[in-house]
């Protein structure tokens, strides 16, 4: 399959992985060992950067100290969790060509590898992880970032996400930017997928340069 200067940006949590238990099990350890409602920690962390929670939730503590427990407990989960990818997953990285596809998250590379390693799934060339860029998602940032480094235009990029900050961050870029696992579509995309597993045929349909001979959008 030739390339023809199409390329697919996915995000990573919610999209290729389902991480969400793992994430609820890591808050929880974490606001535990502050002596927090895990609840109410949770419910703030699913809305906000982790430097903003501690500062909801744990603000007479050193958010330094706070993050490194977090990362400590992050580690730990990536090491010992067990993870699952999304149905769709391993069959749309595997019929994508080679260089032509990146991984662009908020975590952190270590992370999304030891994630990729459990499940299987075949990592790319290029990951954009959290400390490869001075503004995370929504800023276009992250996305711009994944492009300039495959060398390709905003224009002729695809984005997979699941997020509403994910995909502010794509359409930012210039994108165009689909939305996968979730019953209703988040705000902006261009298409919408209930699963992953519905747009593999789509993803690879763009990625030949084939897409206009798709249905319309959902």
């Amino acid at each position: 399959m030739s390339c023809r200067t199409r390329f697919v940006l996915f995000d990573v949590d919610g999209t290729l992985i389902d991480a969400v238990e793992n994430q609820r099990r890591v808050w929880r350890a974490w606001a535990e060992r502050y002596g927090l409602d895990p609840d109410e920690v949770y419910r703030v962390a699913l809305r906000t950067r982790p430097m903003e929670t501690f500062a909801q939730v744990a603000a007479c503590h050193d958010p330094h100290m706070c993050l490194a427990a977090l990362h400590e407990l992050e580690d730990e989960d990536v090491r010992s969790g067990v993870y699952a990818a999304f149905d769709g997953a391993a069959d749309v990285l595997r019929g994508l060509p080679p260089g032509c596809w990146a991984l662009v998250t908020s975590n952190y590379e270590h992370r999304v590898r030891g994630r990729f390693l459990r499940t299987g799934l075949p990592v790319p060339g290029l990951i954009v992880d959290a400390a490869a860029v001075e503004e995370g998602k929504p800023s276009p940032v992250p996305y711009l970032r994944a492009a300039a480094r495959l060398g390709a235009e905003p224009g002729d990029c695809l984005v997979i996400e699941d997020a509403p900050s994910g995909v502010q961050s794509g359409l930012r870029a210039g994108m165009t930017v689909w939305g996968v696992n979730a019953a209703a579509s988040v705000e902006g995309v261009h298409r919408h997928f209930e699963s992953l597993r519905a747009a593999v045929p789509h993803i690879l349909a763009f990625a030949s340069g084939s897409s206009g001979d798709l249905p319309p959008a959902n």
